[in-house]
C-alpha cells in the first residue's frame, strides 16, 4: 500500500517540520477541545479520514488539516483535496496527534473545521421536507447518532434546541461519522419559539415520547405522516419537557411488540424518521 502512493503528494508537506505537541498551531488547535475555545473561535476538530473527506467537500469549511507522515500517504487524496482548497497541510509527530485526538486509537488526521450552523429562518427557507429537533438532549453521542440518522433518512435539517448539547463537541462530531457536513444545523436556546418557528413554516410537529397517546403505526396507516414533518427528540433519561410535548402537533409512540420496556433514543429516533422518510417518498409521484 505505502509503495502505492510514495512520493505522489510528499512533496507537499515533505518539507515541513513535524509539528509537535508544544508547538504552537498544535496548542492553539488543541484547545478546541474545550468548548469555550470552540466558542471564542467558531473554530472545530473533526478526526478520522471519513470527517475529513466531508469536510473538505464544505467550501470553506477546513481551516487547516494535520496528519502523521504515515497517515498523509495513506490518504494522499485528502492532502490533494486540502491542496485543491487552499488548505495549509501540516506533519505532525506522535505526540502531536495524540495531543488533537480524543479516542484510543486515533486514524492519523485531524481538521481544523470552521462552524457551520445556521439560523433556523434561513434552515426553513430551503423548505425542509422533514426535520429533527434534539430538545435538551446532553448526550454527545446521542446526539450525533440521532444526527447521522436524520440525514440517512433524508432529513434536510437538525436543530439543538435548549441546553442541548455542543454539537462540535468531538464525541457528538465522531458519532455523526462526517453527516454533520451534510445538512442544516441549527442551535437555538428557546425550544417552544422552534416550535412556533416550524409549524410557521408549514411542517407538522411530532413529539416522540413512550407515553403519546398517538400510535406511530396507526399515525402512518391513516397518513399522518405525509405531509413535511419535524420530529421532536427528548433526552433519554428525562424525555420532552411536558410543556413542550403539548405544544407538539401529536405525542407519538413507538409501538413495541415484544417485552422490551422501551427503546433508546437513537432507535426511538431511527424508528421515525424512517417512518416519515417512507410516508413521503411514497407520496411522490414515480418516474
Amino acid at each position: 500500500m505505502s509503495g502505492q502512493h510514495e512520493g505522489r503528494l510528499d512533496h507537499v508537506w515533505a518539507a515541513e517540520p513535524r509539528f509537535t505537541a508544544r508547538t504552537p498551531r498544535v496548542v492553539a488547535a488543541r484547545r478546541l477541545h474545550r468548548r469555550r475555545d470552540r466558542e471564542a473561535t467558531g473554530r472545530f476538530l473533526a478526526e478520522g479520514p471519513q470527517a475529513v473527506r466531508e469536510a473538505l467537500t464544505a467550501a470553506g469549511g477546513v481551516h487547516e488539516l494535520f496528519g502523521t507522515d504515515d497517515a498523509l500517504r495513506r490518504h494522499d487524496e485528502l492532502v490533494a483535496a486540502a491542496v485543491a482548497a487552499g488548505v495549509p497541510v501540516s506533519p505532525v509527530t506522535g505526540d502531536g496527534l495524540a495531543a488533537l485526538t480524543e479516542t484510543v486509537a486515533p486514524q492519523g488526521v485531524v481538521a481544523v473545521c470552521a462552524q457551520r450552523h445556521v439560523p433556523l429562518a434561513a434552515a426553513l427557507a430551503g423548505a425542509p421536507r422533514l426535520v429533527a429537533v434534539l430538545a435538551g438532549i446532553r448526550d454527545p453521542g446521542n446526539a450525533g447518532t440521532v444526527l447521522r440518522t436524520a440525514d440517512a433518512a433524508g432529513a434536510g435539517a437538525v436543530v439543538f434546541a435548549g441546553d442541548a448539547v455542543d454539537p462540535y463537541n468531538g464525541k457528538c462530531v465522531r458519532a455523526t461519522a462526517g453527516s454533520l457536513f451534510h445538512l442544516d444545523v441549527v442551535r437555538d436556546g428557546d425550544p417552544a419559539a422552534v416550535v412556533a418557528a416550524l409549524r410557521g413554516a408549514g411542517l407538522t410537529v411530532l413529539a416522540a415520547t413512550g407515553y403519546g397517546d398517538t400510535d406511530l403505526d396507526d399515525l402512518a396507516d391513516d397518513g399522518g405522516l405525509t405531509r413535511p414533518t419535524a420530529w421532536l427528540f427528548g433526552s433519554e433519561a428525562h424525555g420532552l419537557p411536558p410543556e413542550l410535548a403539548a405544544a407538539a402537533d401529536a405525542r407519538v409512540r413507538v409501538p413495541l411488540h415484544g417485552r422490551a420496556e422501551s427503546l433508546n433514543l437513537a432507535a426511538a429516533a431511527a424508528v421515525c424518521l424512517y417512518a416519515s422518510a417512507r410516508a413521503l417518498r411514497n407520496r411522490e409521484p414515480r418516474r
